[in-house]
């Protein structure tokens, strides 16, 4: 496992530059491989896998494996993970690993060392992380990524309506959670905002969430983060609702996408017909 030399925040902002803010997930459900034809074990995992990376490569800015669909599969399935990090690597394409951690001391750093460690073969490039025991309890993996050039995004505020009762909630000082979190990724970005570059901390925010960020007092673009959207273009969320969202933060958004290009598959040439179709909604979506 080769360590990053470039920071994961400023790779991201030229791949964005580049190829457009698009992020494809990798989502093997039963559902999407028995429509592409492909048996629901490590064998066809693999092959639905791997045929994604092979028609990203070049397309998107980023690809984002959504690891409980591989670990449905056991050992396995995680094997077939690795696979897919390497083969992102080697592809060029920056991975998102979706796996959602948050946990405290010791727990925390052991998911840290296992994804964003140089040493392991289930590091990517970015994961998304979970802050609800605390901002503070994401240290250990904010502060490897940080030092190994690697990015996390943590959930802030996400579209599911359970959300709301948890990140819309205010302490005692009336500060809403989601509001605390998003100080929280601002101070662990201080150092890339100061330099006038996208930092390596991110967060999650849904991109139909409304009115929300406005109302709990988020100020998304001084997280100085990569927003990672899912909800654009197809799934619900134009131009009118990206401006409500994100206002002012909308160079930073990488809006999200996995079914709505995945469905298009087995065929290569018609995922990449289909990221490149789902670029321009989203390009269009964030003028």
């Amino acid at each position: 496992m080769a360590k990053r030399e470039k920071e994961f925040g400023l790779e991201l902002s030229q791949a964005m530059a580049e190829k457009g803010p698009l992020c494809v997930g990798i989502d093997p459900h039963s559902a999407l491989l028995n429509a592409w034809g492909l048996s629901d074990d490590a064998v066809g995992l693999r092959e639905f896998s791997l045929r994604v990376v092979e028609a990203m490569a070049g397309q998107v800015a980023a690809v984002k494996p959504q690891s409980a669909f591989f670990e449905r599969h056991g050992s396995k399935g995680i094997a077939v993970l690795e696979q897919t990090l390497e083969a992102l690597r080697q592809a060029g394409l920056l991975s998102i690993l979706d796996v959602k951690r948050g946990d405290i001391g010791s727990t925390m750093a052991g998911y840290a060392q296992a994804y964003l460690s140089d040493e392991s073969s289930l590091a990517a490039d970015a994961i998304t992380l979970s802050p609800y025991l605390g901002f503070g309890s994401l240290s250990a993996a904010i502060e490897l990524a940080q030092q190994n050039n690697r990015g996390v995004f943590v959930l802030d505020l996400t579209s599911n309506p359970e959300g709301a009762s948890v990140q819309h909630a205010r302490g005692a000082d009336g500060v809403a959670v989601a509001a605390n979190i998003c100080q929280g990724v601002a101070q662990a970005n201080k150092a890339a905002i100061d330099a006038g570059q996208l930092g390596n901390i991110g967060m999650v925010v849904g991109a139909t969430v409304g009115d929300a960020v406005a109302n709990l007092g988020l100020d998304l673009a001084a997280s100085g983060g990569p927003l990672l959207a899912p909800g654009v273009g197809a799934q619900g969320a134009g131009a009118p609702e990206l401006e409500q969202v994100f206002a002012n933060a909308r160079p930073q958004v990488l809006a999200s996408t996995s079914r709505g290009v995945l469905k298009a598959g087995p065929k290569v040439d018609e995922l990449r017909k289909a990221a490149r179709s789902a670029c321009e909604t989203v390009i269009n979506a964030l003028q």
